[in-house]
């Protein structure tokens, strides 16, 4: 992960797991469904914070991915917020196409569980 460029009043307020990451819910701002959950680093919130291009950290791949560089379903950001706790993320967006990597509107849609 690289060097950030967060605000230190940004940076001071999250809490981070072990791997530096807090985990991001992204929800439809208009509807409230809730898309996908992603990870952040400090770079990521940045990067997204200051382009407006939902940017997170893969940590499959190790590397930073914006939604939709690739795939062409974007994610334009309307909203980030933090949790009471600081140890989430809600992120607001106007989704384009498909949140899923499978290609489906939302990661959630496998099949309720109860």
């Amino acid at each position: 992960m690289s060097v950030t460029s967060l605000s230190p009043d940004i940076a001071a307020r999250l809490t981070r797991n072990e791997d530096g990451l807090v985990p991001a819910v992204v929800q439809q701002h208009d509807t409230g469904e809730v898309l996908m959950l992603a990870w952040m680093d400090d770079e990521a919130l940045h990067r997204t914070l200051t382009t407006g291009a939902a940017t997170y950290w893969s940590r499959s791949r190790r590397e930073y991915w914006v939604k939709g560089a690739t795939s062409g379903n974007t994610q334009r950001v309307v909203s980030v917020a933090l949790d009471c706790d600081g140890d989430t993320l809600l992120v607001r967006v106007d989704q384009k196409g498909g949140a899923c990597h499978t290609g489906d509107r939302t990661c959630f849609d496998a099949g309720r569980l109860l």
